[in-house]
């Protein structure tokens, strides 16, 4: 019981900074508060509401808990308030947003083993958890996902998954499983921020001979 509401708080804030990241991204292409509520809560929600739509799971985690989503529209009209400050905090919230892509993707990958899935359909579902909300973002104020752009990020979230499905499948006590696997994800996304990690790059040109 301890374990669940220690993941519960840490999905919360997660949820919460990642409405922030999107409010933000919404301010940037000056978009109405209508805009950035919209942005905040695609990227809060939008990975785990498509997570949860694929595997057919229902009601989906912010109908069901109505607050939820009246804390991330909080959240995301009180970036506008913030904005500002939001310079001095660019480190916190760089911290923040590693901590929740760990969590994010361990959780996406949890519930799809406890849904019956089999583990590559969870890990799948893990990394879809973690990093789809960006996308939408992304998306949304017309720009390349960054996840696509070098960051290690993606590949962060794959890591993380693997490593709670392989622990759970060999017999680790939960508890462990999602010790290790939220350790690693974030100290593998923080060293990734640090030393500026980044995945190859594919450059194609049609008029290239």
């Amino acid at each position: 019981m301890q374990e669940t509401q220690v993941v519960l708080v840490l999905w919360f804030i997660g949820i919460i900074a990642e409405a922030m990241t999107g409010a933000l991204a919404a301010g940037k292409q000056k978009m109405d508060l209508f805009g950035v509520v919209i942005v905040g809560c695609a990227t809060a929600i939008g990975g785990g509401t498509l997570r949860d739509i694929m595997l057919g799971n229902y009601p989906l985690i912010w109908v069901e808990n109505w607050h939820y989503l009246v804390a991330i529209i909080v959240a995301s009209l009180l970036t506008v308030v913030i904005a500002p400050l939001m310079h001095y905090l660019a480190k916190l919230f760089l911290t923040i947003d590693a901590l929740g892509l760990a969590v994010f993707s361990v959780i996406g990958t949890q519930k799809t083993l406890l849904l019956g899935f089999s583990p590559p359909v969870a890990i799948v579902m893990g990394v879809i958890t973690g990093v789809f909300g960006g996308v939408i973002r992304d998306i949304l104020c017309n720009q390349m996902p960054l996840i696509f752009r070098k960051e290690l990020y993606g590949i962060v979230s794959i890591v993380t998954a693997c490593c709670y499905v392989i622990l759970q499948t060999t017999g680790t006590a939960p508890w462990i499983s999602l010790g290790v696997s939220l350790f690693l994800g974030f100290s593998l996304r923080m060293l990734a921020i640090r030393f500026c990690w980044s995945v190859p790059t594919f450059h194609y040109s049609a008029d290239e001979k």
